[in-house]
C-alpha cells in the first residue's frame, strides 16, 4: 500500500490519491482505509497526511460508511492497551446472574455526541442505573462537545469521586471483583489517539474518530449487548450495520427525532435493533415515544441543564440516592434510556421477577415497538433507585477506584 519515509513514517499518497474525488471509482476498500488509520495509532503516519487523510473521508463521506466503521474500529480495538479478555470473563462469572434472554454478559450505553442539545449526562445515568441489574463495560472520555462528558461528571461525584485513570488493563479484574460496574477511560485504553489529536483539534470539524468511539470499547469481545446513540438520524442504518458486520448479535441504535443521541424524553426517537433470526442477524426499524414506556413527554429544554460537571454530578448523586420527585424530567429522561438497554439486553424477556428487597414481582407483560417490553424496563430502572442497589453499585465502583494505585498522571 505505501513506500517508507524518513523519520519512520509511512507514506500513503498512492491511497490518498484514489480517495479524492470518488473512492468508489478508484476502488478504495474499507480495509485499505482501516490500514491507514492503524498507522495513525503507531505515530507512522505524518500529520499532514493524517490531516489529508481524514480529511478526504470526511467530504466524501467515506467515513459515514458502514463497512470502514466497522474495519476501523477493528483497527482500533487492535491497537488499543491489550486486557486479558479470558481473565476479565472468569472474575465476572462470579457476579452472572443470566435472567430472561441476558445470558450475564457485559453491556455498554454510549452515544456519538455532537446533537448540540447539551442535555444532562443521559447514557451515563442509564449505565449505573442498570449495573444494578446487568453487568456494565462503559466506555467514555471527558467532554469534547459539552461541558460535562461522561468522564467529567463521575470524576466529580461526591463525596468520593471516580479515579477513572487508575483503571488499566492491569487493575480492570479488582475493579469488576468489586462491582458490576467498570469505567472504560479513553485515554488510558486507546493510547495511540494521542498521536491525532492536535490534528483533529486544528481540522476544526468532527471526524471519523468522533465516530469510531462507541464502535471501540476495548471489552468488545465480552460484550453482549449494546446501546448506541447518534446525533444524526441518516447514522442511524450506518450504525446497526456496522455494529452487525463487526458480530454484534444484541443492539439497539437510537436517535431522537430532534437528532438527539438519545431516547428522546420529548417525542419519537428512531430506533435501529439488531435482530437474530435463526443464525443470521438482521436489523430492523420501528419508533418509541415516551408513552410507550408509560411516561410523559418533558421538552428538551426542561432536561439541558448545560451545567458544569460539579453541578451534573450532584443531580445525579440526587437521582441514584432516590431524592429526585418520581415524575422529574431528568429522571423520566434517565428511565427510558435505562429501559431501553435493559430490554435490549433480554433481562426483561424474564416471566418471573426476583430483583430482590423492594420487588413486587409483578412483571409487566406488555409488549411495545419491536417487540420489548419498555415499560418492564421502567419498573426495573426505578427498582434500582428505590432499592438503593444503584447506590450501593456505584459507591462499590467510586471505592475500589480510591483504592487503586495512582496513576501516573495524578
Amino acid at each position: 500500500m505505501a513506500s517508507i519515509q524518513e523519520q519512520g513514517k509511512v507514506d500513503i499518497r498512492p491511497l490518498l490519491q484514489r480517495l479524492w474525488p470518488d473512492p468508489q471509482q478508484q476502488n478504495v476498500t474499507a480495509k485499505e482505509i482501516s490500514d491507514a488509520i492503524a498507522l495513525i495509532f503507531t505515530n507512522q503516519l505524518s500529520p499532514v497526511q493524517t490531516g489529508s487523510l481524514l480529511t478526504a473521508l470526511h467530504f466524501t463521506g467515506w467515513d459515514r460508511r458502514a463497512d470502514v466503521l466497522a474495519e476501523a474500529s477493528a483497527a482500533m480495538r487492535r491497537h488499543a492497551a491489550q486486557i486479558d479478555i479470558d481473565g476479565i470473563k472468569s472474575v465476572i462469572a462470579s457476579r452472572v446472574r443470566p435472567e430472561g434472554r441476558y445470558q450475564g454478559g457485559l453491556c455498554d450505553i454510549v452515544g456519538t455526541g455532537g446533537d448540540s442539545h447539551n442535555t444532562f449526562n443521559i447514557s451515563t445515568t442509564s449505565s449505573i442505573l442498570c449495573s444494578s441489574l446487568l453487568l456494565l463495560a462503559k466506555h467514555g472520555n471527558r467532554a469534547s462537545t459539552s461541558k460535562s462528558g461522561s468522564a467529567d461528571l463521575l470524576m466529580n461525584m461526591s463525596p468520593l469521586p471516580a479515579r477513572l485513570s487508575r483503571i488499566t488493563p492491569s487493575t480492570i479484574s479488582t475493579v469488576y471483583a468489586s462491582t458490576n460496574y467498570a469505567f472504560l477511560f479513553a485515554p488510558v485504553f486507546h493510547p495511540g489517539m494521542r498521536h491525532v489529536a492536535a490534528v483533529r483539534r486544528e481540522l476544526g470539524w468532527r471526524t471519523i474518530f468522533n465516530l469510531l468511539g462507541p464502535l471501540s470499547n476495548p471489552l468488545d469481545a465480552a460484550i453482549e449487548a449494546r446501546m448506541l446513540g447518534v446525533a444524526r438520524s441518516d447514522l442511524g442504518p450506518v450504525f446497526a450495520e456496522a455494529l452487525r458486520l463487526t458480530g454484534a448479535r444484541k443492539g439497539l441504535v437510537v436517535c431522537g427525532r430532534e437528532q438527539l443521541d438519545e431516547v428522546s424524553c420529548a417525542g419519537p426517537t428512531l430506533c435501529w435493533q439488531l435482530v437474530e433470526n435463526n443464525t443470521q442477524v438482521e436489523v430492523e426499524h420501528f419508533e418509541l415515544t415516551p408513552q410507550d414506556f408509560g411516561l410523559s413527554p418533558h421538552p428538551l429544554d426542561t432536561v439541558s441543564p448545560g451545567r458544569e460537571p460539579q453541578e451534573n454530578a450532584d443531580i445525579l448523586r440526587r437521582l441514584l440516592s432516590g431524592e429526585l420527585p418520581d415524575d422529574d424530567p431528568i429522571l423520566e429522561f434517565v428511565l427510558m434510556n435505562a429501559s431501553a438497554l435493559l430490554v435490549v439486553s433480554g433481562l426483561c424477556d424474564a416471566d418471573s421477577s426476583a430483583m430482590g428487597p423492594g420487588d413486587d414481582g409483578k412483571v409487566v407483560t406488555e409488549r411495545g415497538p419491536g417487540g420489548g417490553r419498555w415499560k418492564e424496563g421502567v419498573r426495573r430502572a426505578r427498582w434500582a433507585i428505590s432499592s438503593g442497589e444503584a447506590w450501593r453499585q456505584w459507591t462499590a465502583f467510586a471505592e475500589v477506584t480510591n483504592q487503586l494505585e495512582k496513576a501516573a498522571d495524578e
